[in-house]
């Protein structure tokens, strides 16, 4: 276990809490007596999540650690933390249930595009625009959190969640097209192969059958 690979189950680690935190809104916090709104709290939680992302990326690549697990872990734990703080937002009657489903749906539906390649041997690299929206998506919902406090803040966390559901359906049509262009080519050519080569075999087999009769 290395310590990229720790910073992301950290980041997994932080999901409950930030439910908790949230779901609970209504009984404020008590910390060596200062009384803190759960909102300002789950926000902090929420961003030092986040920094753990930038965090476990950098060090990851810094000290030559990148392997499948955390490849494959780390955007998990990105879209775990993303759709838990989306879905107690709308709990909480914050943020409007038809975006999150459109941003979670994205979500589930580009986890299941890198796990098919995975599992042929393939790996979809994150793109710019994907990163772009997670930057997007990171200030939205902290928006979305401070504007629980200050409710004069709600429109702007709401034209910054419209730019996150544009980032969001832009980044995985760029996913698809990859993977139709790229990974599902791929495979369709080496089962062809294999399945060519399944062929000359049992003719081969055939073939010394009747040799030998």
């Amino acid at each position: 276990m290395n310590v990229p690979n720790a910073l992301t189950l950290l980041r997994i680690f932080f999901v409950p809490i930030l439910v908790a935190v949230l779901v609970q809104a209504t009984q404020p916090v008590h910390i060596n007596g200062v009384e803190i709104a759960n909102e300002f709290l789950a926000l902090g939680i929420f961003l030092v999540a986040a920094v753990t992302d930038l965090l476990d990326g950098y060090l990851a690549r810094r000290w030559g650690q990148i392997t499948t697990v955390g490849t494959l872990l780390d955007p998990i734990a990105d879209k775990l933390l993303i759709s838990a703080a989306l879905i107690s937002l709308v709990q909480i009657q914050v943020m409007p249930g038809w975006m999150t489903i459109l941003i979670v749906g994205r979500e589930f539906a580009v986890s299941g595009l890198r796990s098919i390649a995975a599992a042929e041997g393939y790996v979809i690299q994150a793109s710019e625009l994907g990163k772009t929206k997670l930057v997007t998506q990171v200030l939205a919902i902290s928006l979305m959190l401070v504007s629980v406090h200050w409710i004069w803040l709600r429109q702007a966390a709401l034209i910054c969640m419209w730019g996150v559901v544009l980032f969001a359906t832009l980044s995985a049509v760029l996913y698809f097209r990859k993977f139709w262009r790229e990974v599902d080519t791929k495979i369709k050519m080496r089962r062809r192969q294999e399945l060519l080569q399944l062929q000359r075999l049992k003719r081969r087999a055939a073939a010394h059958s009747q040799g030998t009769r």
